[in-house]
């Protein structure tokens, strides 16, 4: 038979292991230490090159190293550099970083002949302005005279100063224009066009035209310099209209101030109009 003493010294001993097994391990002070000072020098590296470059750009900044130095424009052909730098109103000394580039460039266009002015920073003091002039491709008669560029923006009223060798549109109506400015834009792109074809032709060219009238249901009609007589062309084909009108032009431009009107519009056909009046005049 067990003997109880046995029994509590069994179960003394069992409770003495466990006691042993939990026993927890004693801290390694120096490599917590370590640790801990690494760490606080990490940090506090960090913050001294935070610091040090705040404090490197403060001294830059009022030092003068990033002010305004030069102003260079470019692609500019009609307005002069004197004008767009009057208009930035950029100064040497001012700031590169104090400079609203946007809004500069924003006021640079509302010069009419300015498309786009683009302003750029060149590090570390200079101040670039590229612009995009407009070209005149015609002259748009709105009871005044403006001219129109490519893209059919009416862009500029013209002065004592401005050239008038150029082809004259009509038909254009001011407040039509005012209030549907996307299709009299489409109108004039249109006119351009054949424009731009006249242009480019030997036989019947720009050189033989006075006017071109825009008319939003009959199309185009192009004027004679001599004679003034209409040459209906419509809405479309104006290439292949022109081809044929070429075929039989030679014919046709001796007896131009008895003619009425050339229509273009019948297919494969030139119909002329002879003025009775003006032919026995």
């Amino acid at each position: 038979m067990t003997d109880m003493h046995d029994l509590k010294r069994q179960k003394q001993k069992k409770v003495k292991q466990n006691r042993l097994r939990k026993k927890k391990q004693p801290r390694d002070w120096k490599k917590l230490f370590h640790r801990l000072l690494t760490t606080t020098v990490g940090l506090g590296s960090g913050a001294l090159i935070v610091s040090g470059t705040v404090l490197t750009a403060q001294v830059l900044l009022e030092s003068g190293y990033f002010a305004v130095s030069t102003v260079r424009v470019e692609h500019q052909s009609r307005v002069t550099e004197e004008d767009i730098l009057a208009v930035s109103d950029i100064r040497p000394g001012d700031g590169i970083f104090d400079l609203d580039l946007h809004l500069i460039g924003r006021k640079i266009e509302e010069n009419p002949w300015i498309a786009t002015a683009e302003v750029e920073r060149v590090f570390p003091d200079q101040i670039i302005i590229r612009v995009v002039e407009r070209e005149p491709q015609a002259i748009v008669d709105l009871g005044y005279l403006y001219y129109v560029d490519n893209e059919g923006e009416i862009f500029k009223l013209l002065d004592g100063s401005d050239q008038l060798d150029f082809p004259v549109i009509s038909g254009i109506d001011r407040d039509d224009m005012l209030n549907h400015p996307e299709q009299v834009r489409s109108r004039l792109r249109k006119a351009l066009g054949l424009l731009e074809l006249l242009r480019n032709r030997e036989m019947f060219s720009l050189e033989q035209i006075s006017q071109l009238h825009v008319d939003p249901y009959q199309g185009l009609t192009l004027y004679t310099l001599v004679g003034g007589v209409p040459i209906r062309i419509g809405h479309d084909d104006y290439l292949y209209k022109l081809q044929r009108l070429e075929r039989v032009y030679n014919d046709l431009e001796p007896r131009l101030s008895a003619l009425k009107y050339i229509d273009l519009n019948v297919i494969d056909r030139v119909i002329v109009k002879v003025d009775v009046k003006r032919s026995f005049s």
